[in-house]
Parts: C-alpha cells; structure tokens; sequence
C-alpha cells in the first residue's frame, strides 16, 4: 500500500471533501483495540470509539473474520432476496429486545425516520388522518435529515434548510406537566426520548418522569419512542439503556455500536407497530446488507450478560477516577457514555486540545467533555487515560 503522510492526507480532504466536519488535525490510518495511529506512527489512546460506534474496539478479530468471510462470499442482494446475516440478525434483536419486528437501515437518523413513519402509520390507521405529531425534549438529537432534524430539539439546528417539517412539539426533558400540556394541545401521536441526551450535554433522564411519562402515554394510546443510537448495544452497561429506567418501548432505534464499524441501523417494533407496515411500506436499497449483518452479528453475540457485568464494574471503577479529577465539576450520562462539566473557565474543546497532544482521544458535547471508550477497554487503559486527563487539567 502506498505510504501517503499526515499533511498530504489533510491536504487533499480539504481540497475535495466538503468542509461540513469541524476535524481534528490527526489523520488515522490504522487502529486495534482502544489504540490508533496517525501517518507518521504517533499512538492514540482513543475514549471515543468512533462516537460510540467500535465497542467491541478497533479491528476486532471476530468481527474482522465475519465480514471478510461475508464480502467475499456475498456481498449485497437487494432486499429482493432473503440473507442468513439479516434474518439472524433480526432474531437476536428481538429476542434481546422483547420486541417483535425489525427494519434495517444505514444509520441512526433513517433508523430514527423508520420510528416516525411507523408511528404515524399505526395512528393513522387507527385514527384517521392528522393524528400525527411526535414530541421530543428540548437538548434531544436525532439526526441530520429534514425530519430527523426538524425532530432534534436544539433551535441550534433549526436553521437554513427549511421549510422544516410539520408535526413536531418540544418539552423540556423531566417535566411531566409540560408533556401533558403538549398531547393536550396537539394531535400527538408518539413520545420520542434518549435515555442519555448525548449530543444534548451527556444528560441522562430522570428515573421518575419516564415511569410517569410512559403510563401517561399508555393511558392516551401514545406510542412510546426510545432512541438508543447512542445509548444501545451495552454502552450504559445494559443492552438497551431502557432496561435500567424499566421501560419496554413500543418501538426502538439502534445504530452505532450495532454494525461495529460498518454501516447499520435497526428500527425494532413491538406488534403493534409492525403490523401496519406492510409491503411498500418502507424501504431501503442498502438496509440489512448481508456484510453489515455479518459483523453485527459478532457484535451482539459478544454483548453477554458476563460482558455487560464488566462493562458496568469498569464504568464504576472509571467514573470514580474521573470524579477525583481536578476542575471536575460533575460526571454525567450512564455506563461507558460519560460526561464531564468542566469548572467555570474551563474549555472542553480547550481540554480535548491538550489531550490529543498526549495523545488520549476525547469528545466534547455542548459544554462538557465527552468519553465514549470503547467497551473492551482494560484497568491499565482507565489509569492511563485518567492520567493524562489529571495532568492535562491540572495545566489550567
């Protein structure tokens, strides 16, 4: 393979990409575990996986074998055809979700549009026309296309691309009465949450409003919506994050960690959802690829209950070490999905900075820092990256 350097890499993305992602100045060119490396061979301890996506790590061996096998037995069909990998897939999904059916896309926010549709599909046939607005919380992020945008509850967003779409309504997330305020006043048809709002501030929800707020929609006839694109496949230590708020959604969207690294969301429904979405109702040319499937497959069959116990106990061990940190205000979020608030002064994106120049990879949401390793990481690599965040904040 051709040697190509940092700079030479930096060069021609700006030249030809377009510029709608605010890059760090690393190139990457190969990884393996918790650890990646750049052109010139300077090593990375990398807490963010991706943005939640390599849980199981960079190149895992499983997984690599699966999709290699896969890609070079059958490496697309159309969903003209049936596959193995996503007819397996989809049992294991329902089978470790509770629920009944599911659709595969490509990501997240069609993963968040198939939830939509859905919804709406199952009130309209029960109700007519017209029954038909999602509520979301206010800091909520669900994706990048027109609806999933206009569904993000950030004004930040709600700029530019418009017309955006009707059928909308935010309510500040824990407030039960604004919630009721909001199905009184509109044709509400669903409930759309993230049990951790992670773009919105690593926020988990409060135990307590989404009890109250699930009975309440219960009693309307409201389906309920859980996003888990970010929080799913064991992130919080749970398979879905819904099962420690003691939840079963009517319907549910998975991404991220699902594919691994390739490619691949899941609309899981519960039998009332599903069975109003028949032939044409929805569809995608790519979703359910047999190479995604393959290594989403390995994926979930890792995602033990013996995995998730270590997920949690290193979680723990982790968010004790973060909590001692100088300048730390707060440790947010669940699990492996983790939040720091930063004392007054503090920059994250000046903390993320400083970091990469130790090379320990972070993220940043809002105003916080953001860690999202990945979930094999070791005790030596929690020490390693507490360390270097201890020295990086104590430099302020």
């Amino acid at each position: 393979m051709e040697t190509i350097d940092s700079k030479t890499i930096m060069e021609l993305d700006e030249k030809y990409v377009l510029p709608t992602y605010g890059r760090n100045p690393v190139a990457l060119v190969r990884g393996k575990g918790l650890r990646a490396w750049d052109a010139e061979g300077k090593e990375y301890l990398d807490f963010t996986s991706g943005i939640g996506v390599n849980g199981l790590g960079y190149c895992p061996d499983g997984w690599v074998e699966a999709v290699s096998r896969q890609a070079a037995t059958l490496q697309h069909t159309s969903n003209l055809y049936y596959t193995r990998p996503c007819a397996q897939l989809a049992q294991k999904l329902c089978q470790r979700t509770g629920l009944d059916k599911v659709f595969f896309a490509n990501s997240g926010a069609e993963a968040n549009e198939g939830l939509i549709k859905a919804a709406r599909k199952y009130s309209a046939d029960k109700y007519g026309e017209g029954r038909s607005t999602v509520v979301t919380l206010v800091n909520s992020f669900h994706g990048r296309t027109l609806a999933t945008l206009t569904a993000t509850g950030q004004e930040v967003f709600h700029h530019y691309f418009g017309p955006f779409n009707d059928g909308f309504v935010y309510v500040p997330a824990n407030d039960l009465e604004a919630l009721k305020k909001a199905c009184e006043e509109h044709p509400v048809c669903a409930l759309l949450m993230e049990m951790v709002q992670g773009e919105g501030g690593v926020t988990a929800l409060e135990k307590g409003f989404v009890k109250e707020a699930a009975a309440y929609c219960a009693e309307k006839d409201i389906l309920v919506l859980a996003d888990e694109v970010q929080t799913g496949i064991g992130r919080t230590g749970t398979f879905l994050a819904c099962e420690q708020y003691g939840l079963v959604p009517d319907g549910i969207s998975l991404a991220k960690c699902l594919g691994g690294g390739l490619p691949l969301g899941a609309v899981v429904l519960g039998e009332k959802m599903a069975k109003g979405m028949g032939k044409g109702t929805h569809g995608s040319t790519f979703g359910g690829n047999p190479v995604a499937c393959a290594g989403a497959n390995v994926v979930v069959d890792a995602i033990s209950e013996e995995f998730l116990a270590q997920v949690r106990r290193k979680a723990e061990i982790l968010r004790a070490k973060l909590s001692a940190l100088p300048h730390v205000k707060q440790v947010s979020g669940l699990g492996l999905m983790i939040g720091l608030e930063l004392e007054e002064g503090i920059q994250a994106a000046d903390v993320l900075a400083k970091c990469q120049e130790k090379g320990l990879l972070v993220l940043t949401a809002k105003t916080r820092l953001r860690l999202l390793p990945g979930l094999i990481l070791t005790e030596a690599e929690i020490d390693e990256a507490a360390g270097i965040l201890e020295d990086v904040l104590k430099s302020f």
